[in-house]
């Protein structure tokens, strides 16, 4: 079973209500940090709905706060979700940018019907931000307890709970749907050897995933 984030006194992470909460990943001892929030049901079903005919939907681009908008309502305008999405995708790339002062970021916006990294790993980049409209969200894992040297080629070609990465399953987080966290990878200036360690959800539900990332750029 895996264990829920829901409040702060669980985990030693910062996760609030509050999108200010996203600040907190300046901080040396974080290397997550979760907005926790839970999108309107009216959204979420025509998410669903739009779904049964974009399986395969995958939305690449390099966006501003000020033409993304714009973007994902022409790409998606066939669908009663293109507004609501829009507007919230916007403020979402609003925000990073204000939070580290970029003028553009890097979109991608995919339904995923199986797991698109199965296995735990850490990103060689900065930070990224995450956030699944609908569907089973990522999944990680905490510094405590696990070996590091088991990523990648260390584990020998083994799955995560073979490999001797970690030991108790218990310890396995995983974002809820809706959430917006920010994931710190090996590219932050410090955090070279203490990179996020995160995966795709391995139980989808037979129920396709909407993955929206950001990304640095």
């Amino acid at each position: 079973m895996l264990q829920v984030m829901k409040t702060s006194a669980e985990l030693t992470m910062p996760i609030a209500e509050s999108p200010s909460v996203l600040s907190e990943i300046y901080r040396d001892e974080h290397n997550i940090a979760v907005w926790e929030r839970d999108l309107p049901n009216k959204l979420i079903h025509s998410i669903k709905h739009m779904l049964i005919y974009e399986s395969n939907l995958a939305l690449v681009q390099t966006v501003t706060p000020s033409n993304v908008d714009d973007w994902i309502m022409h790409k998606l305008s066939n669908y009663e979700c293109a507004e609501p999405l829009a507007k919230d995708i916007a403020l979402i790339v609003d925000m990073f940018c204000c939070l580290f002062d970029l003028g553009a970021a890097g979109l991608r916006l995919t339904s995923i019907n199986e797991p698109m990294c199965p296995k735990f790993h850490v990103d060689h980049i900065p930070c990224r931000l995450v956030s699944t409209y609908t569907g089973t969200a990522t999944e990680w894992h905490g510094n405590d307890g696990l070996d590091r040297s088991k990523l990648g080629a260390g584990s020998l070609g083994k799955p995560d709970h073979l490999s001797g990465l970690y030991s108790e399953q218990s310890a396995i987080n995983r974002l809820s749907t809706g959430d917006v966290a920010l994931l710190k990878g090996s590219g932050w200036e410090g955090n070279e050897s203490r990179g996020l360690v995160h995966r795709s959800p391995q139980n989808l539900n037979q129920e396709p995933r909407l993955l929206l990332t950001l990304d640095m750029v």
